[in-house]
């Protein structure tokens, strides 16, 4: 028997999986139960309800995230090509098989209106990532709100490249992200 941090790992995985490619709606806790290989009663031992399994799956994505980011930029030299190596995270995640967007996005779109601490989950992820990037536009000496517009430019890319399937908006965000960073 798995003990229950194996166990909560192996639970968030599998809904993780599940829970991105088809939407956390359409996905009941039988299938998260077959899909972790984990007894539905131990599921609700570790988790009281499905919010708060997709509470613990939008944590592991903000791990991810920020995993991500920093290994994109564990090479960039400046503040300004480490702001610019988030559009090369981007690009790689886009290119990716089962590539369906933003996770956070996803979510806050199912389930933001209904439920308030996945709302606030999201928003925490979401205001992390812009503090990180504010932290990098002072540290190249650039106004605040450059950080906010390269957000956009992320926020934006990931969307449109879900809805479109074209990976390459990557490119064309960091394209666009230079020339602000250039202006500003």
């Amino acid at each position: 028997m798995l003990d229950d941090a194996t166990a909560r790992e192996t639970v968030v995985a599998a809904a993780d999986r599940l829970f991105y490619a088809r939407g956390v709606q359409s996905v009941g806790m039988d299938a998260v139960r077959s899909e972790a290989g984990v007894p539905l009663k131990r599921i609700y031992a570790l988790f009281r309800s499905k919010e708060d399994l997709v509470v613990a799956v939008l944590a592991l994505r903000t791990k991810q995230w920020a995993d991500g980011v920093e290994r994109a930029a564990a090479g960039a030299g400046s503040p300004r090509e480490r702001i610019l190596a988030v559009f090369d995270f981007l690009d790689a995640w886009f290119r990716e098989d089962g590539f369906r967007g933003c996770a956070f996005i996803n979510s806050f779109g199912e389930l933001g209106a209904t439920s308030p601490r996945i709302a606030d989950a999201v928003r925490e992820h979401k205001e992390s990532f812009r503090d990180h990037l504010l932290a990098l536009v002072r540290e190249a000496g650039l106004p605040d709100a450059v950080a906010v517009q390269v957000v956009l430019l992320v926020e934006g890319a990931q969307t449109t490249a879900a809805i479109t399937h074209d990976a390459d908006v990557a490119r064309q965000a960091r394209q666009a992200a230079a020339a602000l960073l250039d202006a500003a």
